[in-house]
């Protein structure tokens, strides 16, 4: 295989990769594609990236697979708390007066990662929601890899760490190597392979969290990314996005939301 991609082979991967999925590669982390396409060489021993273009043009779910190299899977258990204490504080007891007849919350986690993200959720929702309330919580993802650990359930002792130690306690089992998350927090979350650079097909969702995300995408890809979510979302209900992500100077319907605990947006009508 050659050293490095051609100037030609990096723009034909770059657009393949940001017509399917949205994620933008600049000239600044070409180096990361180019490492990653090394190993799905070695993997489908092929000899050059023009071979292995040939390759995702026919096979999807080695696309698939690409696609999930690619993508940077950095998260950890209450990951930015001042979100977290904003949903406890502010959002929760804000949707229980706005959903009181239902007394079911609908949330999304957008790029979910390994499932930190919404099994952090799941347990604040478990621990500040009246016993008569319910909730479900989708977590997608583009990396197959990292669905599957969300799935399982199971991380090990150096990934539990900003657990609350109660939480630590009473939804999660002690084992050999780490620890299990019990079956009550699971069951309350559905994790499903999503590419945001479609429509989920979720509807009258109560809360959005998407962190850390856009930033892999162009202002194009992000402005249809929002454009999703405001579909998806029901009436009055709140989008999270990380703290290095804005829609300021983005022409969208969600207001900003400066709260004692932190900012976000919420979708007012």
């Amino acid at each position: 295989m050659a050293d490095i991609l051609s100037d030609p082979d990096f723009e034909s991967y770059r657009k393949l990769i940001y017509d399917e999925s949205g994620i933008h590669f600049s000239a600044t982390n070409r180096s990361i594609l180019e490492s990653r396409l090394r190993e799905r060489l070695r993997d489908k021993k092929l000899e050059t990236p023009a071979q292995y273009f040939a390759v995702l043009k026919q096979d999807k779910e080695e696309l698939k697979v690409l696609l999930d190299s690619v993508t940077t899977n950095l998260t950890r258990f209450f990951r930015n708390q001042a979100h977290f204490d904003a949903l406890e504080h502010y959002v929760i007891p804000e949707l229980m007066k706005l959903r009181q007849s239902e007394r079911k919350l609908r949330f999304w986690s957008a790029g979910c990662s390994t499932g930190e993200e919404p099994y952090t959720l799941a347990m604040l929702l478990r621990d500040k929601l009246p016993p008569n309330w319910s909730f479900e919580i989708i977590a997608s993802d583009i990396s197959l890899k990292s669905l599957m650990v969300g799935k399982e359930g199971f991380y090990p002792d150096t990934r539990v760490q900003g657990i609350p130690e109660p939480y630590l306690a009473r939804f999660f089992e002690r084992k050999p190597s780490g620890y299990q998350i019990k079956d009550e927090i699971r069951q309350t979350i559905r994790f499903d392979y999503h590419n945001l650079k479609n429509d989920s097909g979720a509807r009258n969702l109560d809360a959005v969290f998407c962190r850390n995300v856009l930033i892999y995408f162009d202002d194009v890809a992000q402005k249809a990314t929002i454009e999703r979510f405001w579909d998806a979302m029901a009436a009055k209900s709140f989008l999270f996005i990380g703290h290095s992500e804005s829609l300021f100077g983005m022409n969208t319907r969600f207001e900003f939301l400066k709260t004692d605990w932190a900012c976000f947006y919420k979708k007012n009508v």
